[in-house]
């Protein structure tokens, strides 16, 4: 079969030095990421001052117990309820795509974050859903306003949420384009006001932050408060060594 667009066979060491000539543009524009992801943990703050009800497997629940007992909501709005296309059989194709990058949530949660779906469908078509798709994140019904008031009502839309105790406050908010960036996990700690709570961080003070890389576990692994695995912190800080060394152009 021959390729119909041109080709650009070169040499090793022109593609080795092509791609270091792109790599010089991709570390700006990682270093510009992280930039911004500072400026999103400074961002002011809304109370959320009227109360939401949701459906979940276990009976009605308000946005502070959406938290599950942690600081920090992401809430995505799936599109999955009557009128749809799609409907009843499966959620709106773009909504479903999301769901699919999802990551484990376990790694959310360590960082003191749940991540949740929420639509209009009933719990019993939620739950179909979920087993059909194989898709295991928190996922609960929207009773009232909440779509309307948060701008996810005609389309879809990440917020997050931040509590004090039972005080929540919406933090920040992104949608169309924005949304297809998400599922990862650094992805959505880097639109958290409290971050990826590592020391590298440009972060306001007094937010919690550990040492890199030390708090990461298998996701059937991790333990309140455990501290970290001493095995883990002589291969990370080795790792963590080598990188820094070949981006200053030595030999580790």
């Amino acid at each position: 079969m021959t390729l119909a667009m041109k080709t650009h066979a070169v040499s090793a060491q022109e593609w080795e030095a092509a791609r270091q000539q792109l790599l010089v543009k991709e570390k700006a524009s990682t270093r510009a990421r992280d930039a911004l992801a500072a400026e999103r943990r400074r961002m002011p703050w809304v109370a959320v001052e009227k109360s939401y009800a949701f459906e979940t497997p276990s009976g009605s629940a308000s946005l502070v117990d959406l938290f599950d007992g942690r600081r920090q909501l992401i809430v995505y709005r799936a599109f999955f309820e009557p009128g749809v296309h799609g409907w009843p059989e499966q959620a709106c194709r773009g909504c479903s795509m999301v769901a699919d990058q999802v990551a484990h949530v376990a790694h959310l949660n360590a960082r003191d974050t749940t991540l949740a779906f929420v639509s209009r469908a009933p719990q019993a078509d939620i739950a179909r859903l979920k087993k059909r798709m194989e898709w295991t994140m928190p996922w609960y019904t929207i009773t009232d306003s909440f779509d309307k008031d948060f701008g996810v009502d005609e389309w879809h839309g990440t917020n997050v949420f931040i509590r004090d105790g039972n005080k929540v406050f919406r933090t920040y908010f992104i949608n169309n384009r924005g949304d297809e960036q998400m599922g990862g996990t650094w992805n959505y700690l880097d639109i958290t006001p409290l971050g990826r709570q590592e020391v590298w961080e440009d972060s306001p003070k007094g937010t919690p932050q550990t040492p890199t890389y030390k708090w990461w576990n298998w996701h059937d692994s991790y333990v309140p408060d455990a501290a970290p695995d001493k095995k883990w912190v002589e291969v990370s800080d080795a790792g963590e060594a080598a990188f820094r060394a070949e981006s200053a152009g030595r030999k580790p």
